[in-house]
């Protein structure tokens, strides 16, 4: 079997699990996103080679809390994940390496990389208290139209690296080019969707661009430290899930943001 196919298969059984399971309901939505979110630690934990059960009783925590509604410190957490989201930017920016030595700094990335990140992801789609799947939906579609276009403009027409010590293949022109196609999208997006403005969704698609390009890139600097090429290898042609999911997370405390405390 090709890789071109293999690749196509693995990211058309990805696509459908997680359309079926954010329309279904919002426990399948969350109960898909705790699964993911334990492979993606697991996976995490390997490139660290960290060994605890910490980041999944965390994980736990932040799955009955979402349900549960039990988490009354949610502006205190946005602000701590948003601050140690923006170190770990400071540290891909500057080229400083990011510290994984010891035990602390460990559990301390599984969380403000990971963890925290996914309890916004969970709660994203609810709007005054009513679950908009659709919202996610769009969202995914805004990740996966920066992506095929950073690749297709970067391979055309990219000349400038982004960051080439730590992804040798982005480009700067492939960036401007998947931000462009997003804003597109967005703009179709909010025209039809239903939900939010067509002006809040270009600005959404503009974070998604963004911040999902640069959460992509904080990973492979993290999987450079270690010198492995894929954080695992569930997914047939893609690598691990958080090679899949990576952008995602990390994008979606700012997208938070702006919906519930911005727009």
């Amino acid at each position: 079997m090709s890789n071109l196919l293999t690749r196509s298969l693995s990211a058309l059984v990805y696509a459908i699990l997680s359309i079926s399971a954010i329309l279904v309901s919002a426990e399948t939505y969350i109960g898909l996103l705790a699964i993911f979110a334990t492979v993606c630690i697991g996976e995490l934990s390997k490139i660290l080679k960290l060994k605890s059960f910490i980041p999944y009783l965390l994980l736990a925590y932040v799955v009955f809390s979402s349900i549960k509604k039990t988490i009354n410190f949610t502006d205190f957490l946005l602000a701590i994940t948003l601050f140690g989201l923006a170190v770990l930017l400071y540290l891909l920016i500057s080229t400083k390496p990011i510290k994984t030595e010891a035990f602390s700094e460990k559990i301390f990335l599984q969380a403000i990389y990971l963890i925290f990140p996914f309890y916004f992801l969970i709660n994203l789609p609810f709007i005054d208290n009513m679950y908009q799947p659709y919202i996610i939906i769009y969202i995914m579609l805004l990740i996966w139209t920066n992506d095929s276009f950073a690749f297709l403009v970067g391979k055309n027409f990219g000349k400038h690296k982004l960051f080439e010590k730590v992804s040798p293949k982005k480009t700067i022109e492939g960036f401007i080019g998947g931000v462009v196609f997003s804003i597109i999208v967005g703009f179709i997006i909010g025209q039809y969707s239903g939900v939010f403005s067509i002006l809040n969704w270009v600005i959404i698609a503009v974070i998604v661009s963004v911040f999902g390009s640069l959460g992509d890139l904080v990973e492979s600097k993290l999987k450079r430290q270690a010198n492995v090429k894929d954080s695992g290898t569930i997914m047939p042609g893609h690598g691990g899930l958080l090679d899949r999911l990576d952008s995602l997370f990390f994008l979606a405390p700012f997208v938070y943001l702006y919906i519930h405390y911005i727009m």
